[in-house]
């Protein structure tokens, strides 16, 4: 059996509906303009519709009388489909039969563990329709699959997504779950600053899982802090955090965390020119940051020690621009964390190790 990986739902929401084409992986399309562009998957006239029963060159009154489907049948619709389009899976899946097990499962208002049990389950009608319009979305416009949905999964919780704000996927989560060990060292942390929050994913995650922790949420773009407050409102999360408008820690003076996590803009000006389309349709201020993708992890080089506790601890995600931040930053002792299900380019760095090498930092 096939098990499948749904999203950014780590240890974790694990589908356990089988391929239904046999036990084999299911490889992830490529990124557009370096792999093949299979055929269109829209049916021209006369083709048999997979998903409806019904043939090319339907009308409007046709839809209103088509048959009801099984999402075995639409699972394996879409997931043709998929694979036959330039999509890029970046963005909670990595291959086309996760997000068709996702996308198919969210319509049909089915649990995302939902094992092989549901495949004879039939679809209503307006399911099939709001289905083919949001697989021709995707597929057309390479809108990624969290904004169409409008939700988004972060540390085995759901997040509203949409495009104020970048689509949870940082492997910060699986820190998280894991109470930040081995990493940190200090008591139970009493405050938490997510620093560049965005949607909010990361402190609202800490402030569900650390009842006791009072978190901080910090971002410079209003829109994404809308997000946010609407997450903490939904999570009912929103009298234990602080969701603040702040150009990094300028708006923060006096408070002292024992952690600081942060999820910055990262992409360097290179990689932010070539990116899939997906990609931008999130906003351009919460990707990139400069030439080398530093420059406002420089910044939080520069200030977060004045922010930490004794024991404190400062993790930050700066992805591909890691090496550049080595470079950058020789004498300093990075941690690189590890993580079990997946993902790299996160570092730790201890309060007292941004005291020592504070000259270098400058």
């Amino acid at each position: 059996m096939l098990s499948c990986r749904v999203g950014e739902i780590p240890q974790q929401v694990i589908v356990t509906i089988r391929h239904r084409r046999g036990n084999r992986a299911c490889a992830a399309v490529p990124v557009p303009g370096f792999g093949r562009v299979g055929r269109s998957p829209w049916l021209g006239l006369g083709e048999k519709h997979p998903l409806t029963g019904y043939t090319g060159g339907m009308n409007e009154h046709d839809q209103h009388h088509l048959p009801a489907q099984t999402v075995g049948e639409a699972l394996d619709y879409c997931h043709e489909a998929l694979v036959n389009s330039d999509v890029y899976f970046g963005h909670g899946t990595d291959n086309a039969w996760d997000e068709a097990v996702q996308l198919v499962l969210s319509v049909a208002d089915l649990p995302l563990d939902s094992g092989d049990g549901v495949l004879p389950h039939r679809l209503a009608p307006e399911a099939v329709t709001q289905l083919e319009r949001l697989l021709r979305e995707r597929i057309e416009q390479h809108t990624p699959l969290p904004y169409l949905l409008g939700k988004a999964w972060f540390a085995g919780i759901e997040f509203n997504s949409d495009p104020r704000a970048i689509i949870p996927r940082s492997p910060i989560a699986e820190l998280i779950l894991n109470g930040f060990q081995p990493w940190y060292h200090g008591p139970e942390p009493s405050r938490i600053l997510d620093l560049c929050c965005g949607g909010g994913c990361i402190g609202l995650a800490v402030a569900h899982y650390f009842t006791d922790t009072h978190v901080d949420l910090v971002d410079i773009d209003p829109a994404a802090l809308a997000l946010a407050r609407e997450n903490a409102q939904r999570l009912e999360l929103s009298g234990r955090v602080d969701i603040l408008e702040s150009d990094l820690f300028d708006a923060l003076e006096g408070r002292v965390y024992d952690l600081i996590l942060s999820n910055p803009p990262y992409v360097d000006s290179e990689d932010l020119a070539a990116m899939p389309a997906e990609f931008h349709h999130e906003p351009a201020l919460a990707l990139g940051s400069g030439p080398d993708g530093l420059t406002l992890t420089r910044q939080i080089l520069r200030s977060a020690q004045r922010f930490l506790s004794p024991d404190g601890l400062l993790v930050v995600e700066v992805g591909n621009s890691w090496p550049s931040l080595e470079r950058a930053y020789p004498q300093v002792p990075f941690t690189w964390l590890e993580f079990e299900h997946g993902g790299d380019g996160v570092f730790a760095l201890s309060a007292k190790e941004l005291q020592d090498y504070g000259a270098s930092l400058t």
